[in-house]
């Protein structure tokens, strides 16, 4: 007999990575509940609109949709008004609070984690220097509260799976727990190699400060190469303004060309530091090399000198010297190769895994 099951995720106003997540344990957990804080239907995917989406009361307060994060504070109380008690499984997909609900003795609580939440914890000081001056008045008692909760929520969490070793390692540390380790789905199908290879590399992705777009301007400047640049956010004026001829912003595309631009650049740049990055592996989905800063999750998919190449310094030097490395190598890079690799971070390998943990675990524990 099935059992059933909640799938608990953040907040549902927009289409990025936690919530291709979402759409893949729903596939595999066809009859399930979502249950989230708000809910924006016109910026979601179809097929998370034909499921049976449940709110907490913060998608009732004012400007819920836009000012979501505002209600932060309420969101801990939100979460524990849920009646879960029917459920045998419980899966809660945490970047934001959501691993906070209460479940009964008989139910199987796994905790899928993005990222125990940044805000609070390894870029608390980052966003803290960025925010308003109210806003830096009252954050750090707020965040004080929120770490308690935060940590003491974690052990009402039977089991966690982190979207990577660099993840796994900061559960860890905010929460000390083990977590096993699975990497999230990326749609490889949907991407293709190109026969023919233009001239230029892409930067993709947001423009905010810790994906260090600054660095791949600035080496470009120097470098004299095309580079174009695809997304949207608050560095992009900036970034605009120190940008020579030679680099070309297009801001946000529709998925056919950013399919069109990974499969034709001679490789996707990606200086910054994230916690797993989907972009790397549809670069590869698209049998392109990826030059990337050695740290995060890109050392769980970036084969050196294989798929890509890694530099080690996060500066534009060190950048600059890795595409000039590229440039005198990259006739050894072997398209199919590449795409190949990717493979390993399909859809299905995600839901495969995500089952037979849930399965085993839930046996051993006697769930």
């Amino acid at each position: 007999m099935s059992k059933k099951t909640a799938i608990i995720h953040y907040w549902l106003v927009n289409m990025r990575g936690g919530e291709r997540v979402l759409e893949a344990l729903c596939e595999l957990y066809p009859e399930a509940d979502i249950y989230t804080h708000v809910l924006d239907e016109e910026a979601i995917s179809a097929c998370l609109r034909q499921r049976n989406i449940k709110t907490t009361f913060i998608n009732r307060l004012p400007w819920a949709k836009k000012l979501y994060q505002a209600y932060l504070p309420l969101m801990p109380l939100a979460l524990e008004q849920l009646d879960l008690s029917s459920y045998d499984l419980v899966i809660s997909s945490e970047s934001g609070p959501a691993k906070g609900v209460i479940v009964g003795p008989n139910t199987l609580h796994v905790c899928y984690c993005h990222s125990p939440m940044r805000y609070l914890w390894d870029m608390y000081g980052e966003y803290l220097r960025a925010a308003s001056f109210p806003i830096r008045q009252l954050f750090p008692l707020l965040a004080h509260y929120l770490r308690i909760w935060d940590r003491h929520t974690a052990l009402g969490v039977d089991l966690f799976i982190a979207n990577s070793a660099f993840v796994a390692k900061r559960i860890q540390k905010c929460y000390r727990r083990d977590a096993e380790v699975i990497h999230p789905p990326v749609a490889v199908d949907e991407f293709y190699i190109a026969s023919e290879i233009e001239d230029y590399y892409l930067l993709f992705g947001q423009l905010v400060k810790y994906k260090r777009a600054d660095l791949a301007i600035e080496a470009f400047n120097r470098l004299g190469k095309r580079l174009v640049v695809i997304g949207e956010g608050e560095m992009l004026p900036k970034l605009k303004k120190t940008a020579n001829n030679n680099i070309v912003f297009l801001g946000k595309q529709p998925f056919a060309q950013v399919k069109h631009y990974l499969s034709h650049c001679q490789a996707l740049i990606f200086p910054g530091v994230e916690d797993f990055g989907i972009v790397p592996v549809e670069a590869m989905a698209s049998g392109r090399p990826v030059i990337a800063f050695a740290a995060g999750g890109v050392l769980e998919t970036v084969k050196d000198n294989v798929t890509g190449l890694l530099f080690h310094a996060q500066t534009p030097e060190s950048l600059l010297e890795a595409v000039e490395r590229f440039a005198q190598c990259r006739a050894l890079f072997d398209p199919r190769a590449i795409r190949s690799h990717a493979e390993i971070f399909s859809k299905e390998i995600f839901k495969r895994r995500i089952a037979e943990f849930v399965r085993q675990e839930s046996a051993v524990h006697g769930y």
